[in-house]
């Protein structure tokens, strides 16, 4: 099947079920297909066009949803609707299915008054509407016009009442008001200034005070054109305790507390004016007292009592963290302020727990197979909130579907522990800097067991000390001034030595047996926001290796400069970046772009990076019309690869886009296409993948003709999204494969109907969770 046929055939996928539609709309009624709208207005081009974005969404109902000009859902109902639909229309109808929307549900005359009652909101006052209905054949949509001129602005704004001690409290601050000269008398800015003068009196103890107490009076009389004076004054009925401030007198903290708990029993240990009340030591108190930040003596203010909710729940040992503020009594205290008694109550987690997890692995390189992992945690190990983690790893994939290669067997075993400290363990103080969070301190060392059957027997062993801390809900921190790795090539088959015979980078890899360095990742993550139309994701690491030994050993005048320990160490500079941008069009309808990139430069003693610590692309999370790990390093391509392989293909760098149109067919199946473009690289020159001999054989070293060399791939994916997981499968073609003779590289023909195509083409990858 050559590009024309596959066109004519998809085009006769997506017509046969939208001319469908037509014959099933009832006789007098009309498929009402969305709406127009346009602003007859005077206004700069910009504040139409954010007049727009705010009035559209008020116009409804919605039409019909559609998929590519397909209105798939309506299709579903309809087929599902009919006397004796069959069990698949049925489940179409009841998973995809969506009522049809007609003309005669639309109400324009209610629609035209909530959109002039909008304007008006927005300053834009005496608009007026007119709507007209455009019908062609058994479909129907709608215009709607708005005409209206200038929006009143405002030209002075006044506060009232100065003899209160509250409003002279705003007046202190008042410098700082959204409300401007030239301001649109917009009820969404006055809102915000309520909230924004609330906020400022809450910080400042006010402890009673709500934003509705503010009253704004508008008064045009003064003005021929479109001006307005403002005046801000308190509601006459306001109680007198919301226009004080408040002070909090006393702090009691209960580590661990239960509903209907006697702690008549309990211990009291106070630290710097905090009572903390427990029986036994469920937690160290001169510990737990570096997590308040608020203090006896001090105004109430909601901000502080908001992170030290945060830093509270941080530490990770306390299922629910609760602070309350309670009103002792109705006497002012000598300083003009009322009084508040602050109740902080912890409820801990299990002290122990014990996960098991069943994984079912299945990889684009035709590997299956179970995994099993346990995890035990103690929390709270030294009463100060330290969490320990074992975790056992243990997996077994085999080949299959891979022709003379089938049967192969990889084997893994795992054994991690860390310990982490919700603490900075460092000469010096310096916990109180961080206000957000405290930053923890985590020890981590582990062993990893990896067999695969016809190549090599893999032992690793790593340890590392470092800190992880977050400066805000958007920022994360970790940095390892310790990281440790030893890998260790245990033992290896005749096969896999006549491949390092072949090709000394990659013995090289293998044989840099220590790893000795730092590393540093920065995050930062706008997903949090969900209701964010247009958000980023970036994150970026630094890996150094090997400079330390380096320069003890030419200090020290080394006769083996390349070994330390009686080991061979890696040398190298490594660093990643990650960046995403995601484009809501609707909250499930979203756009999305990544650019990844990665280089690692070899130093010193070392051709490449180590094996471990050496870049791949393919797979699920990758490119996904390649394989996992078998594209590149550039033209690279190993005899026998599409018998399955016989190692992870890799490089020093790699560049990385993709762009993903993600879209629902209902609450729990989602749908997406995909474009996918990628390729690894050598830092240096491998003499072993260059050959005018072996056709097979291409250059990996990265150049100036990168570009060149990306292989594409592009598909379409289901996603089963239940909120506790995401069962992903991406289906994707190769478009462009690099190791082709550069006028070939372009996928010429769709031949769907050979089965060896499909196999060499159709790339099915399965993962869990989205691919980024």
């Amino acid at each position: 099947m050559d590009n024309k046929y596959a066109i004519l055939y998809l085009v006769f996928l997506i017509t046969v079920p939208s001319c469908g539609v037509k014959k099933f709309i009832p006789e007098g009624e009309s498929l009402y297909t969305g709406a127009e709208l346009v602003l007859d207005a005077d206004l700069p081009k910009r504040e139409l066009s954010a007049l727009e974005n705010d009035l559209e969404p008020l116009i409804k109902p919605d039409p019909n949803s559609k998929i590519l000009g397909v209105r798939f859902g309506l299709w579903a109902h309809y087929k599902g609707s009919k006397e004796k639909p069959g069990f698949i229309n049925r489940f179409l109808k009841k998973k995809i299915g969506e009522k049809p929307v007609y003309l005669s549900d639309v109400q324009p005359e209610r629609t035209g008054n909530i959109l002039t009652n909008r304007l008006e909101n927005k300053g834009y006052f005496y608009a007026l509407y007119k709507y007209e209905v455009q019908e062609k054949e058994d479909f129907s949509s709608i215009k709607y016009s708005l005409e209206f001129g200038e929006p009143y602005r405002l030209e002075t704004i006044e506060l009232l009442g100065d003899t209160l001690e509250v409003i002279r409290e705003i007046a202190n601050d008042f410098d700082k008001t959204l409300l401007t000269k030239g301001t649109k008398l917009d009820l969404d800015a006055l809102k915000e200034e309520r909230e924004r003068i609330d906020s400022q009196l809450k910080s400042k103890g006010y402890y009673n005070f709500n934003p509705d107490l503010l009253i704004f009076e508008a008064d045009t009389n003064h003005y021929e054109d479109r001006k307005f004076d403002l005046y801000l004054r308190l509601k006459s009925n306001t109680p007198a305790k919301s226009t004080y401030p408040y002070t909090i007198e006393h702090i009691n903290v209960f580590p661990n507390y239960a509903l209907n708990e006697d702690t008549t029993d309990a211990d009291t240990v106070t630290i710097n004016g905090i009572d903390i009340i427990q029986e036994g030591k469920v937690f160290k108190p001169h510990l737990l007292e570096q997590y308040i930040l608020f203090k006896e003596g001090t105004k109430y203010n909601p901000r502080t009592s908001r992170l030290t909710s945060n830093r509270l729940s941080s530490i990770g040992n306390f299922r629910y963290v609760n602070i309350s503020f309670d009103q002792t009594d109705t006497v002012r205290l000598e300083d003009g302020t009322y009084s508040l008694d602050a109740k902080i109550l912890l409820s801990p987690l299990s002290k122990r727990s014990l996960r098991a997890e069943i994984q079912g692995v299945t990889k684009s390189n035709s590997f299956v197979g179970p995994a099993l992992l346990l995890s035990f945690q103690n929390r709270n190990l030294f009463h100060g909130g330290e969490l320990l983690t074992f975790t056992t790893k243990f997996g077994y994939e085999q080949q299959i579907l891979a022709g003379d290669r089938e049967g192969l067997r990889s084997i893994e075993l795992g054994l991690q522990g860390s310990l982490i400290f919700p603490r900075v363990i460092f000469p010096g103080p310096v916990n109180n800097r961080f206000q957000y969070s405290i930053p923890k301190t985590k020890i981590s060392t582990g062993f990893e067991y990896q067999n695969r059957t016809d190549l090599y027997v893999l032992n690793s062993y790593n340890a590392s000390f470092g800190y992880l801390w977050t400066v805000n809900r958007y920022v994360y921190h970790e940095f390892n001034p310790i990281s440790l790795s030893v890998v260790n090539l245990a033992r290896t088959t005749p096969r896999f030595e006549e491949i390092l015979n072949s090709n000394t980078f990659l013995r090289r890899s293998f044989e840099q047996q220590f790893i000795s360095g730092m590393n540093y990742t920065f995050n930062f993550n706008q997903l949090v926001d969900t209701e964010k139309k247009n958000a980023i994701f970036f994150a970026t690491t630094v890996d150094f290796a090997g400079n330390l030994f380096k320069g003890i050993n030419t200090i020290l005048d080394s006769k083996n400069p390349g070994f330390v320990f009686g080991l061979e160490y890696a040398q190298y500079l490594k660093g990643e970046f990650d960046l995403r941008y995601y484009h809501k069009f609707t909250q499930e309808k979203v756009f999305v772009t990544r650019l990844f990139s990665g280089l690692g430069v070899p130093l010193g003693n070392s051709s490449s990076l180590p094996f471990v610590k050496q870049f791949f692309a393919g797979g699920p999370r990758s490119v996904r019309a390649f394989r996992i790990r078998s594209l590149g390093p550039g033209t690279y391509r190993p005899l026998g690869a599409d018998a399955g392989g016989f190692f992870d293909q890799a490089g020093d760098i790699r560049l990385e886009g993709n762009m993903e149109y993600r879209f629902p067919f209902n609450k729990y199946l989602k749908g997406a296409f995909f474009v996918d473009a990628g390729n690894v690289w050598l830092y240096n020159e491998n003499p072993a993948l260059v050959s005018d001999v072996d056709p097979n054989k291409g250059r990996g070293k990265f150049s100036s003709e990168w570009a060149k060399e990306l292989g594409v791939g592009t598909g379409f994916g289901l996603r089963i999204d239940i909120q506790l997981f995401v069962l992903r499968f991406d289906l994707a073609i190769p478009v462009r494969k690099p190791w082709e003779l550069e006028n070939k590289r372009w996928l010429q023909s769709f031949n769907f109907g050979d089965g060896d195509w499909r196999r060499q083409n159709m790339i099915l990858n399965f993962a869990i969770g989205y691919p980024f």
